[in-house]
């Protein structure tokens, strides 16, 4: 599908969860977009809606109102449509263990329909692009954590989704491996990729995302450029300041 480059890629509207009797929304009225090429932080603490909103935009729980729209594909109406449009990489490593590098990702590429030539294609420029043809071989299990993770990502963009949704990437790297990865992702960005990403490390966010989004309690709470948002608030220096200003939390790592 051809994406229109003026429109947002991810369009997100009035969108509201409720959990079965509960009358405290899991989300409420939530409103913002994603455009083409942007890494959008996605933050809040635990228990602010953030799963419940991804999962809901994933296509794997439907909202109570609202809507989610991908490249203009409403996500409740073509769910199937939109799938075909995104990735989500979890924080937990997806890799079967016992299967090489190289080998989960021609698992998971036949698994999202690639074969043959073009399947081989896209696996060596996965390789390539993330620098892992020197352990392409080497079972996962007897990889880094920073190994994995670079192949966790790999898996998830074998058929260049649209939009990727990155969940704490670089948890339990050490900081050579982060800033590695998070440079990769960066490429990513510019090489045409939409990312929504998830993390509890505020430095990586103030460092990468175009803009961020802070969620509490399912409720928006600011949204905008790192830099324009700490600028507005005259007692905060950094993302992680604003953060702890508007949610009175420290983000647990």
């Amino acid at each position: 599908m051809s994406v229109d480059k003026a429109n947002p890629v991810l369009h997100v509207k009035s969108l509201t969860k409720c959990y079965g009797r509960s009358r405290i929304p899991a989300v409420t009225d939530l409103d913002f977009t994603v455009d083409k090429g942007e890494i959008f932080g996605f933050l809040g603490p635990n228990g602010a809606g953030k799963t419940t909103t991804i999962s809901i935009m994933a296509t794997l729980m439907k909202p109570t109102r609202g809507s989610v729209s991908i490249c203009g594909v409403d996500i409740v109406k073509n769910p199937l449509r939109a799938r075909k449009l995104i990735s989500l990489v979890p924080q937990e490593i997806a890799l079967y263990q016992e299967l090489t590098g190289r080998e989960n990702l021609h698992y998971f590429g036949t698994m999202y329909g690639l074969k043959g030539a073009a399947l081989e294609r896209k696996i060596a420029m996965a390789l390539e692009f993330f620098d892992l043809g020197g352990v392409a071989d080497h079972p996962v299990a007897h990889c880094s954590g920073g190994i994995k993770r670079r192949f966790n990502i790999a898996c998830g963009i074998l058929h260049d989704p649209v939009l990727v949704f990155l969940d704490e990437p670089t948890v339990g790297m050490d900081i050579h491996a982060r800033n590695a990865l998070l440079d990769q992702i960066q490429n990513l960005s510019a090489r045409g990729s939409t990312i929504l990403y998830t993390t509890h490390y505020m430095e990586e966010a103030e460092k990468i995302c175009s803009r961020v989004l802070i969620m509490d309690k399912g409720v928006h709470l600011a949204s905008g450029p790192p830099s324009e948002l700490i600028e507005q608030s005259e007692s905060c220096r950094n993302l992680g300041d604003l953060f702890l200003n508007l949610t009175g939390k420290h983000l647990a790592n």
